[in-house]
């Protein structure tokens, strides 16, 4: 059964979910969905998860830190805080015409680490049981708390500070930030701090944890692979290699196969902090469970072989 991570390369002007019901259509694994959307005007990897266990493992991808390559437009702000949005502010022209590289780097060292951002309105956070960007489709406002996120390592790759031709400063940023991070909401503060005003313009995701851009493969080769019956899937087991590895006898894996708590046995290949979420593997290597370290004893939290059982 086809069960695995697929990382893609996804193009502009396609949605996360166009993406998901390519895949599942070439490769017939209805049981089939993403880690972590991307916009639409967005370009680069997805996380495809296809089977039942991968599916599964969503929660502890989604976790995973992510890196972004993004330009910054300086001089407008957007209701949709990125280019396809309508200009809701623009600054005089003097104002941007002596941005400096230096100003923008000194400015950005506000927002490393723990910071605090307001969700955009065309984001999918849901208030009032609505997503926002459904009620900004609509032309309506909803009021929205801050959310705390936090950024590892922002960097200002280039600028151009004259700008394309007649036109304003740009930027050129690589982040790595936490889940809940809108760029496009830190392109707008950061040209808020600044007094000129920003919005984002293209944004790539380089990254996601240990999931790399340059491996990625594009929605042809996927076609291409799937066709010939040699699709290439990250095996669950690795793709949560992030995770600390336990391999227990036989006999753990099944008490936690019907969902007991059992005690910790043997020396795990690294030590283990209390409360940590571990992924258990079979002698062979394969993933039969995910749990959590409590008090010296293992408490399933998923199960994917049941009573170490044959894999699912």
């Amino acid at each position: 059964m086809t069960n695995g991570v697929l990382a893609v390369c996804k193009p502009p002007g396609m949605t996360s979910h166009d993406v998901v019901s390519f895949v599942r259509r070439v490769t017939g694994e209805r049981r089939t969905g993403h880690a972590g959307t991307l916009d639409p005007a967005a370009a680069g990897l997805l996380l495809v998860l296809v089977g039942p266990t991968a599916v599964r493992l969503s929660d502890y991808l989604l976790e995973l830190p992510k890196t972004y390559v993004a330009e910054v437009r300086f001089g407008q702000a957007t209701d949709t805080q990125d280019y396809t949005g309508r200009v809701v502010w623009e600054a005089p022209p003097g104002a941007v015409a002596g941005l400096s590289r230096r100003a923008v780097e000194e400015a950005l060292k506000a927002f490393s680490g723990e910071t605090m951002q307001l969700p955009p309105m065309v984001s999918a956070v849901r208030v009032g049981g609505e997503r926002l960007y459904r009620l900004a489709r609509e032309g309506r406002t909803a009021e929205r708390r801050p959310r705390r996120v936090f950024i590892h390592r922002l960097s200002l790759l280039d600028m151009d500070e004259s700008g394309a031709p007649g036109g304003p400063p740009r930027a050129r940023l690589r982040v790595t930030c936490s889940k809940g991070t809108y760029i496009r909401t830190l392109a707008e503060d950061l040209g808020r701090t600044l007094g000129v005003g920003a919005h984002l313009g293209f944004l790539v995701r380089e990254a996601v944890g240990f999931f790399n851009l340059a491996a990625a493969r594009t929605l042809e080769e996927v076609a291409d692979e799937a066709g010939r019956g040699e699709l290439r899937l990250l095996p669950p087991a690795d793709a949560v290699a992030h995770l600390p590895k336990v391999v227990p006898p036989v006999e753990t894996i099944t008490r936690l196969g019907h969902g007991q708590a059992v005690p910790l046995r043997g020396d795990p290949p690294r030590p283990v902090p209390e409360g940590s979420v571990v992924r258990v593997l079979d002698a062979a290597g394969e993933l039969v469970a995910t749990a959590r370290l409590s008090g010296g004893r293992l408490e399933p939290l998923k199960v994917f072989r049941p009573s170490g059982g044959p894999r699912r």
